[in-house]
């Protein structure tokens, strides 16, 4: 079994039992983009060589972009799970009103797959490598996207997670390998879970698909 890939806050009261990262987070109002990452805006590369990610979710479409240049390994680890339909009914098992939305469980979180448990959802990963950290100074904002790991740094493989607010306590924690330019109200309407429960939901919201476009 692969070990829990939630996120442990650094700022966080962390307990970790039987593989599972448990943390009390205190909410913060949503905030306007730093100067950081309106700076980080600005040199990311635009156009046709842009490397996007769309989510398709209950309410309309997410749209993500990628950032090869900071996170070059696990860039490709999501395209190539993207492109083999692996996060398509993937659930988003632990989502934290004002934090962010976990999802990417391709193991356990597939809703529409004969093997869905929401138990064990937020467990398991794919069948590749995990990967090595690629930390980064690009800052945990509102609509960075990071990759979920376990206490290892290097132990990166599918899950991920969406900030709903900025979160400077994770930076040059998580790996950082895209942000959402479009659809940021449908992250907003993912349901939340219950705090006491480290964020699980029950009857958890879904990706319904997930595509690459340039």
């Amino acid at each position: 079994m692969r070990s829990n890939r939630s996120i442990a806050a650094f700022a966080a009261v962390l307990v970790l039992a039987a593989g599972a990262a448990v943390y009390q987070f205190s909410g913060r109002e949503t905030s306007e983009p730093s100067p950081e990452i309106l700076a980080l805006e600005s040199t990311v590369s635009t156009g046709a060589d842009t490397e996007t990610m769309i989510i398709t979710l209950e309410s309309g479409e997410v749209h993500i972009e990628l950032l090869p240049s900071i996170a070059p390994q696990h860039v490709e680890r999501i395209k190539t799970l993207v492109s083999q339909g692996a996060y398509d009914g993937v659930v988003f098992h632990r989502v934290i009103d004002g934090f962010m939305a976990q999802t990417g469980d391709v193991q356990y979180g597939d809703a529409t797959d004969a093997g869905f448990n929401l138990r064990r959802a937020g467990t398991g990963g794919s069948d590749m490598p995990d990967l090595p950290a690629e930390f980064s100074t690009t800052p945990f904002e509102r609509g960075t996207v990071g990759m979920a790991r376990s206490q290892d740094p290097n132990s990166g493989n599918s899950q991920f997670f969406i900030m709903f607010d900025e979160g400077s306590f994770l930076n040059g924690e998580y790996t950082v390998f895209g942000r959402v330019v479009q659809g940021m109200e449908h992250v907003d309407s993912i349901k939340k879970g219950d705090r006491a429960s480290n964020g699980a939901v029950d009857d958890p919201d879904r990706m319904v698909s997930v595509r690459m476009v340039n």
